[in-house]
Order: C-alpha cells, then sequence, then structure tokens
C-alpha cells in the first residue's frame, strides 16, 4: 500500500465514522427515553387498575 492511500484512509475513516455514531448515538436515546416514558406509563396504569375498587352488583 502507498502512503497516500493509508493516510488518506486514516482521513477518511473518522470523517465518515463519527457522523454515524452521533446519529446512532442520537437514535439509541431517543429509543431509551421512549422506553422509559412508555414503563413509567404502564406502571401507572397497573397501579390505578389494582387502587381502583370493583363493584360488582349481583341480584
Amino acid at each position: 500500500m502507498s502512503t497516500e492511500l493509508i493516510i488518506a484512509a486514516a482521513i477518511a475513516v473518522p470523517i465518515i465514522l463519527f457522523p454515524a455514531a452521533f446519529i446512532w448515538y442520537i437514535n439509541l436515546t431517543g429509543y431509551k427515553a421512549i422506553w422509559k416514558a412508555n414503563r413509567a406509563r404502564a406502571n401507572r396504569q397497573e397501579e390505578s387498575r389494582q387502587e381502583a375498587p370493583v363493584e360488582v352488583d349481583i341480584q
């Protein structure tokens, strides 16, 4: 391999990988926030189901 190719690869790889890694990080943190919000909502719904009294009127 020539020196120019090695230098070009050393410069091009970070230029390509840093933006890709940044977008990947943004996507993962967004998915994590959505997951946490959904878990919190599910927990609130479960708590409200457990607290709500159920009245059954059998005649």
